[in-house]
């Protein structure tokens, strides 16, 4: 059976979901207008989930995460964290945050700032444990000041894992990081999802949702389109791609077909008829190692997103059959 979130019963904190966001407006004043952030968002993340967030910029993924941080409140609608108001979760040390910028003391090195940190919780990670796991050990004398931005952000999340949280919130974790800080951030991060925890987690490098993520939720204009396995997301868009290897003279011209950025060295072709595209192939004697595929989800975010209707896709309620 599902429910809507005004007649779902009300589950105990212990059984309450990670973040159950109903029916939340918020809109901001720009250029003497109102323009509205999250237009009517209803989202629901259990215990344990790894969600990503997708969005074009001006989506709301941040005001999203910021409401489920307790930074703002909704103009309309709810938003609740492990069964609790999100400043309440936060106080309690059962969230922790890794954000773009902002919060760190350049004059202290890496170690000091996680030291003064943890004073301010009530039983925190052991220092040296919360710079292990986030990676932030061999440089954990450095002053901040001279961290790259890759290093600060794994202070941040040493600072983010002090109290043991249950719900990690990411914004754009990685903005900044060179691929090799990206990987070994990530790495971490699957070490703390391994442990249970919950993450939520806006992003720009769609591969980082396609590796990373069990479900992917893309926003626009404030508001869902897509809520599913990122493996469905991928494929919501209905496309898919034509790849292959060419010998003969550029371009290459196929009738009906557009075409995507090659990959490794690879032509790509997408259009509403990819048989059709790949038999025109077939008969050339130019086209090699011909492969068809779902698009990744690159080429499904940009359908989703485009500047057209598209009927929002949910997410059944937990539990529902």
């Amino acid at each position: 059976m599902s429910y809507s979130p005004a007649t779902r019963p009300t589950a105990s904190p212990a059984e309450a979901p990670a973040v159950e966001v109903a029916g939340a407006r918020k809109g901001f004043g720009r250029g003497g207008q109102r323009v509205r952030a999250v237009d009517g968002v209803d989202l629901r993340v259990g215990r344990g989930e790894v969600v990503a967030l997708l969005g074009p910029n001006g989506a709301g993924k941040t005001t999203l995460l910021d409401m489920v941080l307790g930074f703002t409140d909704p103009d309309e609608g709810t938003v609740r964290t492990l069964g609790a108001a999100p400043r309440q979760s936060v106080r309690a040390g059962r969230i922790g945050a890794v954000l773009q910028t902002g919060g760190l003391l350049d004059d202290l090195s890496v170690r000091e700032t996680v030291a003064m940190v943890a004073t301010l919780h009530r039983d925190p990670l052991p220092v040296d444990e919360a710079l292990e796991r986030a990676g932030a050990a061999g440089f954990a004398r450095r002053k901040v000041s001279r961290c790259s931005g890759g290093q600060q952000q794994r202070l941040r999340f040493a600072l983010a894992l002090l109290p043991e949280p249950d719900l990690l919130v990411l914004d754009e974790p990685t903005a900044g990081m060179d691929v090799r800080a990206r990987r070994e951030f990530w790495a971490a991060m699957h070490a703390e999802a391994e442990r249970g925890r919950t993450v939520v987690f806006a992003t720009h490098y769609l591969d980082e949702a396609e590796e990373f993520a069990v479900r992917t939720v893309v926003l626009k204009d404030g508001r869902v389109v897509a809520d599913a396995a990122t493996a469905e997301v991928r494929a919501l868009a209905g496309t898919r791609v034509v790849s292959f290897r060419w010998t003969g003279p550029r371009p290459v011209v196929v009738p009906g077909a557009s075409p995507l950025d090659p990959a490794g060295g690879r032509v790509r072709l997408t259009g509403p008829d990819t048989d059709a595209i790949a038999r025109h192939l077939l008969a050339t004697p130019h086209a090699r190692e011909l492969e068809i595929a779902h698009a990744g989800l690159e080429e499904a975010f940009l359908g989703l997103t485009a500047d057209r209707p598209h009927p929002p896709t949910s997410r059944p309620e937990q539990g529902a059959p």
